[in-house]
């Protein structure tokens, strides 16, 4: 016995965030739809689940065709079922995030899709709900970077403090006060300081960390509260 029911399509989008320490700004992959409806706009990435396969295995391939990359941080967030949310038909869409480093980025495989990356505050008009698909992505990354350790998944192995700081900047998109920053950052434990420096930035330079990665993964399940002090 089959079930008997109406057409209906479910799709996969992928919020993809990525970070590029030497712009230090937080991006959004998009790529401009090549079919109607919508041909030529913005859109997030995306693609219909086939018919035999698991939604977490269509969000991976998702990912990898656009991006050429696997085995990075992907994860659930959310279901978009508005009965007309799409007027090419009856389509829900299960929403994905992920986090990756920009420099990984095989970018002549984003390029060959016709997708680009885009600071979180020079976005283009997007297709139908991706635009609140994207604030419920940020508000999560934000919930995300208060309660566990982030980071890892985007930026460089080796990086300094400063770099770090930019980046939660990024993510909540304005300026937190350094020292409380360093502070409460450092009190984590989390990070390994190196005998290296980066002197681009001054003749005295500022030392370059790791992430304890043990200590990462304990925090991340575990899970911690850090209020910042926002300028």
């Amino acid at each position: 016995m089959t079930y008997q029911h109406p057409t209906m399509w479910v799709s996969i989008d992928c919020l993809v965030f990525g970070y590029d320490v030497s712009e230090e700004n937080l991006k959004l992959l998009l790529f401009q739809r090549k079919v109607d409806p919508f041909a030529g706009q913005w859109s997030l990435i995306g693609g219909f689940v086939n018919e035999n396969e698991d939604l977490s295995a269509g969000a991976q391939r998702v990912l990898k065709t656009f991006t050429g990359l696997d085995g990075v941080f992907l994860e659930q967030l959310s279901t978009f079922g508005k009965a007309s949310r799409d007027p090419g038909g009856r389509v829900v869409s299960v929403l994905y995030w992920s986090l990756i480093k920009l420099d990984s980025i095989q970018k002549e495989v984003v390029n060959s899709h016709g997708a680009g990356w885009f600071d979180l505050d020079q976005l283009p008009e997007l297709v139908m709900d991706h635009l609140d698909m994207t604030h419920l992505g940020i508000e999560q990354l934000q919930r995300n970077a208060t309660t566990t350790p982030i980071g890892f998944e985007l930026l460089p192995e080796k990086f300094t403090l400063p770099q770090l700081l930019r980046l939660y900047e990024g993510i909540y998109g304005k300026s937190i006060d350094d020292r409380n920053f360093r502070k409460k950052i450092l009190a984590t434990n989390v990070l390994v300081r190196l005998d290296e420096k980066d002197k681009s930035g001054s003749k005295k330079g500022a030392y370059k960390y790791m992430f304890d990665e043990n200590k990462y993964n304990e925090l991340k399940q575990r899970g911690y509260h850090l209020d910042f002090s926002i300028r």
